[in-house]
């Protein structure tokens, strides 16, 4: 299985009711051996930064064994408003 930008982002999307997700390939060459994602979820109210990136790792457990380095920012909806609003 490759790993897509698109793969990530339905998973996401699917699998924890992401409302935003922005994933970028950050390999050198765009060999999708490295990614930054921003995921903006409803599931993420009151919960820690840890149990979020513990979240999308889960989701994306099965990619992860294929991906050289992962970067991820996860915010809840209202975060990302704020965000957005700087």
């Amino acid at each position: 299985m490759s790993v897509t930008q698109d793969l990530i982002r339905e998973k996401l999307i699917a699998e924890i009711g992401a409302i935003h997700v922005d994933v970028e390939d950050t390999s050198p060459n765009r060999c999708a051996a490295s990614f930054k994602v921003l995921v903006v979820s409803p599931q993420f109210e009151g919960k820690p930064l840890l149990q979020r990136h513990r979240m999308v790792n889960n989701c994306l457990a099965e990619e992860l064994k294929e991906i050289h380095a992962f970067e991820q920012k996860t915010l809840t909806p209202e975060q990302w408003e704020k965000q957005k609003a700087q």
